[in-house]
């Protein structure tokens, strides 16, 4: 059985995974608050609000010979968890790079941070699930 697992055989040429790019996702929830304190007096944004945000990654790659997967799911994970804890229940606006966090530069900084431990990583999306917004970055 385990070699059976070490070296796969098809008759299909579509269950081949070399040199075929492939992209896995996974993803991480978050809650935060922020305000946008140049919004002028009266506007919603302007005071301190919270969401629930939804950040969703991809990587995209080959498969690594002898390990017969693009990466390990257990490093994506680790990495993407690190960066949600990161943002879990904080006021958005006091972490360096975040003050002013718009979506769009949420989902900018949460690539970078991302970028260095995953290599690979090929998109990064942010959402707020309950209002219906999200925004994507592909790299």
């Amino acid at each position: 059985m385990a070699s059976d697992l070490a070296a796969p055989k098809t008759k299909s040429a579509l269950a081949t995974p070399s040199a075929k790019t492939l992209r896995l996702s996974k993803t991480a929830t978050f809650e935060a608050a922020h305000y946008m304190d140049y919004k002028p007096e009266g506007h919603p944004y302007k005071h301190v609000h919270g969401h629930s945000f939804r950040i969703e990654i991809t990587v995209a790659g080959v498969v690594v010979p002898g390990e017969e997967w693009v990466q390990d799911f257990g490093d994506i994970t680790t990495a993407l968890e690190a960066v949600a804890a990161r943002l879990d229940h904080k006021l958005l606006n006091e972490i360096p790079g975040l003050e002013v966090p718009t979506l769009e530069r949420l989902c900018l900084w949460i690539a970078a941070a991302l970028k260095p431990s995953l290599p690979n990583l090929a998109g990064v999306e942010v959402s707020r699930p309950s209002l219906g917004e999200r925004v994507f970055l592909e790299l």
